[in-house]
């Protein structure tokens, strides 16, 4: 039995129908829970419960939403101290908007996430371009989404279905890692 815990922050949707399409993928996947809370709710003992932590956000000038870094900083700070959290699994997601097929910034945004992720000492799960869904919603750091139009109004829904597939798929790998890691001290 593998648990997959998705901390995410929302603005128009679009990151929590992805966090949502990926709990779905990990939920597909026989022995495997996932457990989604927001960044507000998520705290320390939810990250040593889980077998792997996957962080999603909303795109803000390139950046994290300040839910998630708070989240990062208040919470994995210590675990980090502490070397609580090493070879636990680890992946990430994305919601954009505006200009680019991602919307601007997604790619940096994950970057920055999964940069955390190394340092608590997780094994990174990639998004591979052979995923299901990676021509609509991919990248090889995870799936992304767009809450809104290239002219900035809001997407119908907050996320277009083509995209949830690359999310589900992503939930998929990232829980059959965790099953197979799960238990085991891998470093060290």
């Amino acid at each position: 039995m593998a648990e997959v815990l998705i901390v995410y922050a929302t603005d128009h949707k679009g990151t929590l129908r992805l966090a949502e399409a990926l709990a779905q993928g990990v939920e597909s996947v026989q022995g495997c829970t996932a457990k989604l809370k927001t960044a507000e709710e998520a705290v320390a003992d939810d990250v040593l419960a889980a077998d792997a932590l996957v962080l999603g956000t909303p795109v803000h000038m390139g950046c994290m939403d300040w839910r998630v870094k708070k989240f990062i900083d208040q919470h994995c700070a210590g675990l980090w101290m502490g070397d609580k959290v090493v070879g636990k699994v680890g992946g990430v997601f994305a919601c954009g908007s505006g200009y680019g097929g991602a919307g601007g910034g997604c790619e940096l945004t994950m970057l920055a996430m999964l940069n955390n992720l190394a340092e608590l000492g997780l094994v990174l799960v990639p998004l591979p371009k052979n995923s299901l869904g990676y021509a609509q919603g991919g990248l090889q750091w995870g799936p992304y989404g767009r809450a809104h139009n290239e002219d900035l109004s809001p997407i119908e829904g907050g996320l277009p279905a083509e995209r949830a597939q690359a999310a589900r798929q992503h939930g998929k790998n990232i829980a059959r890692v965790a099953q197979a890691l799960a238990g085991k001290a891998i470093f060290g």
